[in-house]
């Protein structure tokens, strides 16, 4: 069975940092891209990024690109979000995804197939 179990989620004031880590266990986890989404109150989900099972393939969401910076330890079955400059905007519940392929294309950012519950990350002063 997938699990996905996030932590890091705070309260930050605006131009903060926070690092955001998911742990995962129940698929070989080398074996899969990853990617992060979040849901803000009374939206959508929205995707934020996602990196290839390597590591050497990583995509943004143009809401993000230049501020957050997305990592893996394949030996630790962990992936990370680290996460700069953040805008009250980025108020949300930042989920961990697993995708069912290795490599993400920018068109296929949505086609996850396990997600986990969840950690809020608040940015307000």
């Amino acid at each position: 069975e997938v699990q996905l179990v996030e932590s890091g989620g705070d309260l930050v004031q605006p131009g903060g940092s926070l690092r955001l880590s998911c742990a995962a266990s129940g698929f070989i986890f080398s074996s899969y891209a990853m990617g992060w989404v979040r849901q803000a109150p009374g939206k959508g989900r929205e995707w934020v990024s996602a990196i290839s099972s390597r590591g050497g393939s990583i995509i943004y969401a143009d809401s993000v690109k230049g501020r957050f910076t997305i990592s893996r330890d394949n030996a630790e079955n962990k992936v990370y979000l680290q996460m700069n400059s953040l805008k009250p905007e980025d108020t949300a519940v930042y989920y961990c995804a697993k995708y069912p392929v290795p490599v993400v294309l920018p068109t296929r950012t949505r086609n996850y197939d396990s997600w986990g519950q969840g950690t809020q990350v608040t940015v307000s002063s």
